[in-house]
């Protein structure tokens, strides 16, 4: 059981949502000693999220098999972050805090990327599971970009009027800044 443990990541992004990848036997674990926090890297023009190690943190994720072993295609997609072995089995892709800066107005969050990531929590965890994303994560005076009839991300889902629905509902509760327009975004984050 332990070798199959060390085959399989974690994930607490857009990975949570089983339309972004075909990784099997995914499964729902919650992860302590970590939180996730809105940041961006030189590796893409938008931001993402990352996990941040604290020690009272939990975060909701999925847990799911890289088959073989051969992480080559997850760690491109996931270029950007280091990928670490977790104790309770599974590895996390992270980045050092030293590595990435909070966003601002040149690195807008792209809404699509949230809309992926919610749809994933709700299909997983139902709304207290995205209520717990939410909480849980840092960052929410970030700016974001409103890209959904246009998403930049390129792992974009069409999302039901309930999901975009409780995405705005929480934005409104949560969010410190307007929503900024489409116009001069390019390129895509990871996970």
């Amino acid at each position: 059981m332990q070798g199959e443990k060390m085959h399989r990541f974690f994930g607490y992004g857009s990975l949570v949502n089983r339309k972004t990848h075909a990784y099997p036997q995914g499964e729902r674990v919650t992860v302590a000693g970590w939180r996730r926090a809105w940041r961006h890297t030189t590796f893409h023009p938008a931001p993402f999220l990352t996990a941040v190690p604290d020690p009272t943190g939990r975060i909701d994720g999925l847990s799911a098999e890289v088959p073989g072993g051969d992480w080559v295609a997850l760690d491109r997609r996931e270029a950007g972050y280091l990928r670490q072995p977790l104790p309770e089995g599974p590895s996390i892709y992270h980045i050092p805090e030293d590595l990435h800066p909070a966003p601002d107005a040149a690195h807008p969050i792209l809404l699509s990327y949230l809309d992926v990531v919610v749809q994933g929590y709700l299909a997983e965890y139902g709304e207290q599971g995205v209520e717990r994303f939410f909480r849980t994560t840092d960052g929410w005076d970030a700016p974001i970009r409103d890209d959904r009839a246009a998403p930049v991300y390129p792992r974009a889902q069409t999302l039901t009027l309930q999901e975009t629905g409780l995405v705005d509902d929480w934005l409104r509760q949560l969010h410190e800044a307007p929503l900024l327009p489409v116009e001069n975004t390019s390129g895509g984050v990871g996970g």
